[in-house]
């Protein structure tokens, strides 16, 4: 017997198709549109398609939306839908939504609907819109007022959520659909930092790489001198997955790489990390830059607990004025603190700034709220998995009980952040159905039997 969000799974993929085809990448700020018009666009669909289903809908000055189901104590469900830039090498459109049978990577064909935020974070979003509306048409009354919450600047800065704070309470419990199945109990503490290099007779007049910080770079370029280019002849590249490519009649030098998450750097291949190889033999400055950026000569990735290694990915870099800037994304073990890792570099006299700091979350694994999803996801799909822990940096920080609950499993591709994002027939069947039932088991009203009487409890 199919399950009952199996009846709205056309218009779910109908509704993604076309929240696909927006271009929610952070532009600059305009008029109303704090993070650029079609983004603010983007949100105005999501919103209006909830109001045809039927429920109260909030747009807080194109910061944030809200969708609500229910009364009571509020649970927070808590999606985004901005994306990170597209980056390249893409077989389809990145903001087409294009629907097409394609072989996965174990080479079984499958019906794929591709585009940038596919998984992350317009797919699950849209996935958890279906589920509220299909626990609704069911008669189905939650004993909590479920919000569903749209960010637009989770990829770059998190506006969305202060903005929200300002205007808005935000409830104390909930889970993101943005990280890992079967649940996650704790995520890695998260710090951008920009380093400066000093650069003396460097042997470029200009380089530049990347596109965000949480991105691995896929493409970095530098206008090098001739005399540095003449040993190119001679140079093996020594940094896997890339490529280094010469144009001598611009004398640009550019490498290619491979994008994926910040968190997952060992996913992708830097582009960076390729340049940098190559003009650290041609100067003493790129040299000491490529050791603390690359090497690790400071040690950090010996920082582990529980939650894995420090993970360490230099991904946006400019040169300007003599100076290396180089900004790296950060994931240190949740049970560290920031300063154990800023007391290595002000030991080590580097120049730095922290653009952006997000404090490590941590879950006891057997509270109600992650036995409970585990217990679901284990229920649905026959599996025995239990919590789990990650370097990503979801919403779930913006609760005080809080959690990331999928839409990605182990062993699948991961193609987030990176070229050819996609979420299958399969995947959004799936999402739907453990969104649907996670919900109605953590917002059912309770029942009580007093004698041959059964009371139904509302919990507060």
């Amino acid at each position: 017997m199919s399950h009952i969000t199996e009846n709205y799974f056309d218009e779910t993929v109908q509704t993604l198709v076309k929240t696909l085809q927006f271009d929610s990448s952070m532009k600059p700020a305009q008029d109303n549109y704090p993070f650029g018009k079609e983004t603010a666009d983007c949100l105005a669909y999501f919103l209006s398609v909830a109001e045809s289903m039927g429920f109260t809908t909030k747009n807080y000055d194109n910061y944030v939306g809200e969708v609500e189901f229910g009364e009571g104590e509020p649970f927070a469900l808590l999606a985004h839908l901005d994306v990170v830039p597209a980056g390249n090498g893409w077989t389809y459109p990145p903001f087409g939504g294009v629907i097409n049978d394609a072989p996965s990577a174990g080479g079984v064909a499958g019906t794929k609907i591709w585009g940038r935020g596919a998984m992350d974070d317009k797919g699950p979003a849209v996935c958890l819109l279906y589920a509220l509306k299909a626990l609704k048409d069911a008669g189905f009354t939650p004993n909590r007022k479920l919000k569903l919450i749209l960010g637009c600047n989770e990829e770059s800065g998190w506006k969305c959520i202060d903005y929200y704070n300002q205007v808005a309470q935000m409830p104390e419990e909930g889970f993101t659909p943005d990280a890992n199945f079967p649940v996650i109990y704790a995520e890695k503490g998260i710090l951008h930092v920009t380093f400066s290099f000093p650069i003396v007779n460097a042997p470029f007049t200009s380089l530049s790489g990347g596109e965000r910080a949480n991105m691995v770079c896929d493409l970095a370029s530098a206008f090098i001198t001739k005399r540095c280019a003449e040993r190119l002849v001679s140079y093996q590249n020594p940094v896997a997955g890339t490529r280094l490519s010469y144009d001598n009649t611009t004398n640009a030098l550019t490498a290619y790489g491979k994008s994926a998450h910040g968190s997952t750097p060992q996913r992708g291949a830097n582009a960076l990390q390729a340049l940098l190889a190559f003009l650290s033999k041609e100067n003493d400055g790129c040299k000491r830059a490529y050791e603390i950026l690359f090497d690790d000569v400071l040690g950090l990735t010996k920082l582990q607990d529980e939650t894995g290694a420090l993970t360490f990915s230099p991904n946006v870099a400019t040169y300007k004025d003599g100076v290396l800037q180089v900004t790296a994304d950060i994931r240190f073990p949740a049970t560290e603190k920031k300063e154990r890792v800023t007391d290595i570099f002000n030991h080590a006299n580097l120049s730095y700034t922290v653009q952006n700091y997000q404090a490590p979350l941590y879950n006891d694994p057997n509270s109600p709220l992650i036995s409970t999803l585990n217990a679901v996801y284990n229920e649905m799909t026959g599996k025995t998995e239990k919590p789990i822990a990650i370097g990503g940096g979801t919403y779930a920080r913006a609760l005080k009980r809080g959690c990331a609950f999928g839409p990605e499993v182990e062993g699948e591709e991961d193609t987030i952040h990176q070229a050819n994002e996609y979420i299958t027939f399969d995947k959004i069947r799936s999402l739907c159905k453990i969104y649907y039932e996670a919900i109605k088991r953590l917002t059912s009203p309770k029942t009580v039997r007093v004698g041959k009487i059964v009371v139904r409890t509302v919990t507060k």
